[in-house]
């Protein structure tokens, strides 16, 4: 099915108000949205309208019930001002991966990219040229059935909405091992983008934070001894020369863009990737004995983000200088590059926006 999307332009573009020398994350948003609602089995009354507030039944089942959830992307500028956005698909399909185990209906390929790049043709003003910026892409879908009953709903809303933003992480992190709180367990929801697995996480963030931390790692539900994920994002470690990162088999971890560009790249680079599980013990260990050579986080927002230390049992650990650093400084350099445009891309990552296509509308 063909889904034609209409647009209404906003009277005024507020993007001269913006000063893209000094871009906090997620406070400025740009000058439209797309707009699509569910009912009858299928998507109606595709829009690209001003950006505004929503009006909502006090029953939307959303917030009562939880269905919703979201992604995360970013557009860039190419050497020749395009906009270009990394590896759209992939997020286009984990989301419906993620609406699957919601019970929440997907969306075609179509229509996620012709929205994706009308959006990003009629704002593309806003994206950012400064150095670490970018316009960050929100899509999220949620339930907005009237009704106060535990149900799948057959209502719904998909929405995308951009914002430039800068970096998100200025300097490296302190982690907390949480030995108390878990994020996920197999059978559960989190490999996918659930949003209720982000507000479940709120409450031990702020304890970690009272701390003296930036994050939580969080370990396994059912051993409470293996690595998962660090805060919102995926773990890596550097062993021994080694780059090693939880496996997704269990189901709690989510199946991360960036982890997998991670772990492609440092595959086409020549280097030693397990995806397998890893223990606190063999961590701590591998630090005693000279080992541990890096830890980092990645995902859409920060790409990487350089672990400064961890805490686990009362004990600080403290990691090697983020400038020495040799791979995974080696691997942002690479990915940096390729999403921007400024370096070869052999992997086929770069989706271009079409602007002549879209310019006129």
């Amino acid at each position: 099915m063909s889904y034609k999307i209409s647009v209404e332009k906003a009277p005024k573009s507020h993007v001269s108000e913006i000063d893209f020398k000094n871009l906090p994350f997620g406070k400025y948003f740009s000058d439209h949205m797309f707009v699509a609602d569910y009912y009858d089995g299928d998507w109606h009354d595709c829009r690209i309208v001003p950006f505004g507030d929503f009006s909502l039944h006090p029953a939307t089942s959303a917030i009562h019930y939880g269905q919703a959830l979201f992604e995360g992307m970013k557009a860039e500028r190419d050497e020749d001002g395009n906009p270009i956005v990394f590896r759209p698909l992939k997020n286009w399909n984990r989301l419906n991966i993620s609406a699957t185990r919601l019970a929440m209906p997907t969306l075609p390929e179509e229509l996620f990219m012709n929205a994706l790049d009308k959006l990003l043709t009629l704002d593309r003003a806003w994206i950012p040229n400064e150095p670490l910026s970018s316009l960050y892409i929100r899509p999220f879908m949620f339930a907005t059935e009237k009704y106060v009953g535990i149900r799948v709903a057959e209502h719904y809303r998909f929405c995308i909405f951009t914002c430039p933003v800068g970096a998100y992480y200025t300097k490296p992190v302190k982690v907390y091992i949480s030995e108390k709180y878990v994020r996920a367990a197999p059978g559960g929801v989190g490999f996918a983008k659930a949003a209720g697995n982000y507000g479940a996480a709120m409450m031990p963030m702020q304890e970690a934070q009272k701390l003296g931390y930036d994050q939580l790692l969080w370990l396994d539900g059912i051993h409470h001894r293996y690595f998962q994920e660090i805060g919102t994002m995926n773990i890596f470690f550097v062993i021994d020369g080694v780059l090693v990162t939880p496996g997704l088999d269990q189901g709690t971890i989510l199946d991360g863009v960036t982890r997998d560009s991670m772990i492609r790249l440092a595959e086409d680079e020549g280097y030693i990737v397990q995806e397998r599980d890893i223990s606190v013990d063999e961590v701590i260990n591998a630090y005693h004995e000279g080992k541990l050579e890096d830890m980092f986080g990645c995902g859409t927002a920060a790409v990487i983000s350089h672990i400064g230390a961890f805490h686990y049992k009362g004990e600080d650990y403290e990691l090697p200088p983020v400038e020495t650093r040799e791979m995974s400084n080696k691997l942002k350099k690479r990915f940096m590059d390729i999403k921007s445009g400024k370096a070869e891309d052999v992997f086929g990552w770069i989706h271009t926006v079409p602007v002549g296509v879209y310019a006129n509308q």
